[in-house]
Order: C-alpha cells, then sequence, then structure tokens
C-alpha cells in the first residue's frame, strides 16, 4: 500500500515545496517509502481541505498539513494560536513550538482526536485586503463581508474589528473574493499571490492580527505502526524540511511586499494602520479566550 502525502495550496506554493522535500528526504530511503505518493493540491480535484483533514485522521492519507484554527475548536488548547495579536514575534512563536508549548499541544491533539502532530510550520502574519477602499483604522471596514478560515475566535475576532466575518472552504476562496461574495479576506501576503487575489482586492493593510501556524498531521495508527528505523527518518526529514519552510515563509513577505505594490496594489505599511485601535477593539475576545486556557500553556507562550 504506498504512503499518500497531500495538501490544499498550488505546487509553487512554500508549503507544496516544502512537503515535496519531506517527500524526496524520504524516498531516498527507499524500503517502505519508495512507493510515496505526493498530491499538491486536493481542490485541484473538486475535494476540499476539509475532506483532506478528514482522510488523514482516518488513515486513507498518511501526511497533510493544517492550518491550526482549523482543528481548534476539537483542541480547545489550540485556541492559544488562534489569538489575535498575541504573537507578534515569528521568531519567539516558532521557539516557543519547538519547546515545552509545541509538547503541550501535540499532547492535546492527540488527547482529542486520532492525528499525531509531526511539527509546527510557519504561515506567516495574517493581513486584511479588500475590493473598496484602503482600511486605516476599524472605523473603515463599516460591516464589509471578511472571508476568514473556519476558526470561532477568527470570526469573532473579526467582528469585534468590524466586519461581518464568514467562512468557505480554501476551495472556493477565488470564487467568493472574484463574484465580489466578500469584498475582504485575510491571509498571509504569499496567498495573494498564490491564488491571485490581487486581481480583485486592489488594497491592502498590514494589519497582522493573526500569526498563522501550520500542523504537520498523520494518523497516530499509522505512525505507532512504524518501526523505530522509519519513525527516525520520518522525523529527520520533517526537520529538515522545516528549517527551510520556515526561511522561505520569511522570503515570501519580503518577496510578496515588492511585487503587490509593481502590481497596482496599494499597501499601507503598519506604520499606516492603527493596529492600536484593532488591538484594543479584539481586547475582550483575548481576555475571554485566555481565561479558559491552563495557565502552564499560558507561560509557555509568556501570555501569562
Amino acid at each position: 500500500m504506498p504512503v499518500r502525502f497531500a495538501g490544499y495550496q498550488g505546487a509553487a506554493s512554500i508549503l507544496s515545496r516544502a512537503m515535496v522535500l519531506l517527500s524526496e528526504g524520504l524516498r531516498q530511503h527507499g524500503g517502505f517509502w519508495a512507493d510515496l505518493e505526493w498530491q499538491a493540491n486536493v481542490t485541484d480535484s473538486a475535494q476540499t481541505a476539509a475532506s483532506l483533514f478528514q482522510s488523514v485522521e482516518q488513515n486513507q492519507r498518511q501526511l497533510c498539513y493544517m492550518a491550526s484554527g482549523y482543528l481548534s475548536h476539537r483542541v480547545s488548547e489550540l485556541q492559544i494560536l488562534d489569538l489575535p495579536f498575541a504573537h507578534p514575534h515569528r521568531t519567539q512563536l516558532m521557539a516557543a513550538l519547538d519547546g515545552f508549548a509545541g509538547q503541550q499541544l501535540c499532547a492535546a491533539i492527540e488527547r482529542h482526536t486520532a492525528y499525531r502532530c509531526l511539527g509546527f510550520w510557519d504561515n506567516g502574519q495574517r493581513h486584511i485586503s479588500n475590493a473598496l477602499r484602503p482600511i486605516h483604522r476599524p472605523s473603515d471596514i463599516q460591516g464589509m463581508h471578511i472571508r476568514t478560515l473556519d476558526s470561532a475566535i477568527y470570526r469573532q475576532s473579526l467582528d469585534a474589528m468590524g466586519f461581518v466575518a464568514r467562512t468557505c472552504d480554501v476551495k472556493d476562496l477565488v470564487a467568493w473574493v472574484s463574484q465580489g461574495t466578500v469584498q475582504a479576506q485575510e491571509n498571509p501576503l504569499t496567498n495573494l499571490l498564490g491564488f491571485e487575489l490581487w486581481r480583485h482586492h486592489r488594497h491592502v493593510s498590514l494589519t497582522a492580527h493573526f500569526s498563522g501556524v501550520l500542523l504537520l498531521l498523520c494518523p497516530q495508527s499509522w505512525h505507532d505502526a512504524l518501526t523505530p528505523a522509519q519513525q527516525a527518518q520520518l522525523s529527520l526529514a520533517m526537520a529538515e524540511a522545516t528549517v527551510l519552510q520556515r526561511q522561505w515563509a520569511s522570503e515570501e513577505d519580503r518577496r510578496a511586499l515588492a511585487e503587490l505594490p509593481a502590481l497596482g496594489v496599494q499597501v499601507l505599511g503598519t506604520d499606516q494602520v492603527d493596529r492600536s485601535a484593532f488591538y484594543d477593539a479584539t481586547q475582550t475576545v483575548r481576555q475571554k479566550v485566555c481565561a479558559q486556557l491552563p495557565r502552564p500553556l499560558l507561560d509557555a507562550f509568556g501570555l501569562s
């Protein structure tokens, strides 16, 4: 039976590139890994990202990446990664995830799901794009509908800013933006280029309201059935891919900031956005979630 890895972005994305690197690192060991299949984007075959996640949990596929917000409704500890304006420094966030904080989250994922978390990738700080006008402050939003991923905290935070937050699968993101179903969306900058959202959204505000984290997930039952040597090979390949994925994530931000203005997109920098007003608007959401999270977890992320 082949080993099947899959994702939900195009082949050129940094996530797909990192998954290719991971797959190639495993194939070089031959044997068990020789028949490894990699599918870059399940939505190209009319599947949803949600169906990909389900297939991995049920061991129909063996590995995928997933934005942590998709799982926080089942694993409450993951809500700490959904908090608005809580993780401004990506290096510190990744360091916490590589240490005790990440260990706690991995253990929580295994308690509440059939997944095993193999690591964490950098999905970039998330910013707002829209089709109507520059957004400097919450008063500029005036009830715009915004697409976000399926996280209750994401929706609550965006609603608190003044948006009407709506959720759709990644498969429908481009259609929602191009057809005007929503007037705004929020994503890391690389996705504005990868999904060509800039063709419809000519205004970007660097709000950095969420810090995106990707979970690398496989089925617990599949991982437990691997030999110690195979588990070691998987861990090594994952570690090597993670180093480059995080490097590429930083490079993508720089590339996007150079390319978007050249494509005619107005990008408002952090000095042109009243981030303190957005921070204040979401304070109640942040406090409510933190009150429900374990103190050791908050301490591990420096949020106590």
